[in-house]
This record gives structure tokens, C-alpha cells and sequence, in this order.
């Protein structure tokens, strides 16, 4: 018999794509899939939306959970869902990205083969609000190390992520202080020696906006070293951070006063060599 797989999607306000990223779990090419949604306070009508597709859900899927409460943040509302998962395997995507059709049958096929691996990720098509194609990113490179992730040199795409349920209850979740969870979750789990692959095929489709918390250059900085204080231990540590901070000078104070962001790279620098010796 096939393994069950737990498929998360928290939804936050995407009204006009929740359908969508629903359908393409519906379309899985895989069976044995349990769904829990979670929508973490929407005041669209995401939940509106999300509940016109039960009906269908529980017929598909072998359990459907969904619950809408007060908002949380998405660490906390991860938490709460691995809570409801039974699966051998978990999957997690965002309510504004879709999974590809053979999505889940590949990667419980490559971890039933691979009983070394924890967690298995994949390539993505990018796609703009229409849902049109305008790029796409697959590597080559098969596995990662700790260096790698801490270094930002590695490409784990999060929403083509599948972990053994067992692993993140292992490792207790996930941390509801910080916002970029899925970096913090890399870097834990290596850490732990767990190891991570990478199947160089596209497995779903990452929709672009002009306000994903990516593109903010500053904010990402910011809260990449509140994931890196836990690792100020790790021999890279220093490195990073000095990475960080360069790239927080910049955004900060290039444009607005250029003597003071001269002045205060040097800083930056004179401190991270002094760390080295």
C-alpha cells in the first residue's frame, strides 16, 4: 500500500488563488493524500473560497481538515497543522503556489528508495499573477551541506519540500519567532546531520509578486540574522554575518547619507577580519 501523505497549505488573504493551488492537489497523480487547511485569519474571501471546494476535497482525499481562526503567523499555523498530519511524508505549500501533477508520486517514490534522506526538494517554474510562465530554476546539484545553506548558496525551493513527518516532529516544528522559517528548518535539520536531496526536475510553480518578502532586500537581511544568532557557534557564522550586515548597510544608508555607508563598511569589514584572527 502506498505511504499517506500530509499536504499543508496555510492560506493568509489569496482569495483570488487558493482555488487554484487547491485544484493542483487535487490533481495529484498520487492517491494516498490527506489535505489540512488552515487559513490564519483571512479577511478576503479565502475561507468562502476554500469551503465551496470541501465537498470535492473529501471526496479525493482519504481526510480533509480545514479550520479558520484568529491570525497567528505562518510558524505558528505550520505547528498547529503538523498537529493534524498522519502521514508517513509531509508536504507544504503556500495558498498562492501550485504543485505540479506528479509532484508528490515522484518524491514519495524517491524517499521510499532513499531511506537515508530526510527530505526531498525539486525545481520550480516561476509565474506571474496570471498564473503565466516567465521562468523557471532547476540545478543540477543533487544534495546540500550545512555550508551550503548557511552561505545562501544552495537552491531548496520551499514549497517543493517533502519531509518524513517523523523528522520536523523530531526537531519540534517550527520557530514561531522568526519569519523565515523555511531557511531556519534547512539549517536546523543539516545541523542535526539529517541529510536533504534534490530531484533536478520541476515540481511546481512559485507565483512571483511585486510583494513577497523576498524582494525586500532589508527586511530579508534583518531577519536572516535572527535565524543566524542560533548558529553563531558554526565556523561560517562570522562570514555570514558579515554578509548580512554589508548588504543591511547598503539598503540603509547608501542612497540617504553615502559618507556614513563608506564609513560604516569599512566598520564592517575591520570587524569580521578582526573575528578571523
Amino acid at each position: 500500500m502506498q505511504p499517506l501523505v500530509s499536504i499543508v497549505i496555510p492560506c493568509y488573504n489569496h482569495e483570488n488563488y487558493i482555488e487554484e493551488s487547491i485544484q493542483s492537489i487535487i490533481d495529484q497523480t498520487y492517491s494516498r493524500i490527506e489535505l489540512i487547511i488552515i487559513d490564519d485569519g483571512s479577511v478576503d474571501l479565502s475561507v468562502a473560497k476554500i469551503q465551496a471546494m470541501l465537498p470535492i476535497c473529501q471526496n479525493r482525499f482519504e481526510s480533509v481538515y480545514f479550520t479558520t481562526r484568529p491570525n497567528k503567523g505562518l510558524c505558528a499555523t505550520l505547528n498547529e497543522a503538523l498537529t493534524h498530519c498522519h502521514g508517513k511524508y509531509i508536504s507544504i505549500i503556500a495558498s498562492d503556489d501550485l504543485m505540479l501533477p506528479q509532484k508528490t508520486f515522484i518524491q514519495v517514490k524517491y524517499l521510499e528508495n532513499h531511506a537515508d534522506i530526510a527530505g526531498v526538494f525539486g525545481g520550480i517554474f516561476l509565474i506571474n499573477d496570471q498564473g503565466e510562465v516567465v521562468g523557471e530554476r532547476v540545478s543540477q546539484i543533487t544534495e546540500y551541506t550545512f555550508e551550503d545553506v548557511i552561505k545562501s548558496k544552495h537552491d531548496l525551493p520551499a514549497l517543493t519540500q517533502m519531509y518524513l513527518l517523523s523528522v520536523l516532529k523530531n526537531i519540534d516544528g517550527f520557530d514561531p519567532n522568526i519569519k523565515i522559517e523555511d531557511w531556519d528548518l534547512l539549517l536546523r535539520l543539516l545541523q542535526k546531520k539529517y541529510k536533504l536531496a534534490y530531484i533536478p526536475e520541476k515540481l511546481a510553480k512559485y507565483r512571483v509578486h511585486n510583494t513577497n518578502f523576498s524582494k525586500n532586500s532589508l527586511k530579508m537581511a534583518i531577519e536572516m540574522q535572527k535565524v543566524l544568532e542560533k548558529f553563531k557557534h558554526e565556523p561560517s557564522y562570522s562570514y555570514v554575518n558579515y554578509r548580512l550586515n554589508r548588504t543591511i548597510l547598503r539598503e540603509r544608508f547608501k542612497k540617504r547619507n553615502p559618507i556614513k555607508y563608506y564609513i560604516m563598511k569599512i566598520i564592517n569589514k575591520m570587524n569580521y577580519i578582526r573575528s578571523t584572527i
